[in-house]
């Protein structure tokens, strides 16, 4: 029989699930009962952070093991109905390691510990809740969570991207990042060679004296064999201070395959360059997916003046 909530007890939990979950980022659900029995979930950690996984029983200290854990992770922490694993450093890509937890009614859970980033942009885990029946009260409470925690996600990414369509300068970017240079008021300035790892990057000044515009292009060949190039994020800062500026970024595609080409554009207005202080230096910073950085410009108003 399926019980059904009382309308003001079902908005009090929404209610507070919203609450708890804006002050708990990192927090995901794994439901055992969605997946079949081979299906070990994978838990995203990262060097000399916690990540607590926490399940509906309490767990067996004595049969819990990492396998192969020895100089990459801290001893693991267990008590009550929580396991705590840190790495000491950061994963490669291609790691992984086992972790068994096996809890005191004698279920075994296998887990794969894995760096961020893979599973399709997997983000870290901070606390893992684990539930083998989805219709158990704490079971719909973590899965009311994560959906409000989606849904915000969401509804934020489609109000950026309403904000983006009508941007002069993401339109500017896209135009850039697409080679199409002459459909802009900008003309090839200064340029520099970059050889990263993985990745060959041709940087280049566009600048205009026709829009007080600031333009940055960036060509980057993938020299990886096999993994294509992606972009993580792009951060523009004063040098002094670290004080964040606004700007248009556009790729060319989403991902580089290897041994191929693509352009990244980034757009903003000059006024980025002015503070109280007058005007300033700003840094310019490329991260990929896995979170290295791929090209760092610091970048002068004169440059685009040109």
């Amino acid at each position: 029989m399926v019980t059904c909530l009382p309308a003001r007890f079902a908005l009090a939990v929404l209610l507070l699930s919203a609450a708890v979950e804006a002050r708990e980022p990192g927090v995901r659900t794994v439901l055992l009962s969605e997946h079949p029995e081979d299906f070990t979930p994978s838990v995203y950690v990262k060097g000399a952070v916690s990540t607590v996984l926490r399940f509906e029983a309490p767990v067996d200290p004595s049969k819990t093991r990492m396998l192969a854990w020895e100089g990459r992770f801290e001893p693991l922490l267990v008590g009550g109905r929580k396991v705590v694993v840190e790495p000491l450093r950061d994963l490669g890509e291609d790691e992984g390691v086992p972790l068994l937890v096996t809890l005191t009614n004698g279920k075994e859970i296998p887990f794969l510990l894995r760096p961020p980033g893979q599973g399709g942009g997997a983000a870290l885990d901070q606390q893992v809740n684990v539930f083998e029946d989805r219709q158990r009260y704490e079971a719909m409470y973590s899965t009311l969570m994560e959906s409000l925690k989606q849904q915000r996600v969401l509804e934020a990414e489609n109000a950026r991207l309403r904000e983006e369509e009508r941007s002069p300068d993401h339109a500017l970017a896209t135009l850039v990042a697409n080679g199409d240079l002459t459909q802009t008021p900008f003309a090839l300035g200064q340029r520099w060679r970059l050889k990263e790892e993985g990745a060959d990057i041709v940087v280049e000044i566009l600048t205009s004296k026709k829009v007080p515009k600031v333009a940055v292009l960036f060509t980057v060949t993938n020299r990886d064999a096999k993994r294509p190039w992606k972009l993580m994020e792009a951060q523009l800062s004063t040098v002094s201070g670290k004080k964040p500026r606004p700007f248009a970024l556009r790729m060319q595609q989403d991902e580089i395959a290897p041994g191929s080409v693509g352009r990244i554009a980034v757009i903003a207005d000059d006024s980025v360059f002015q503070s109280p202080q007058g005007v300033e230096q700003l840094a310019l910073e490329l991260f990929r997916a896995d979170g290295l950085s791929q090209a760092y410009l610091v970048l002068e108003w004169r440059l685009f003046k040109e």
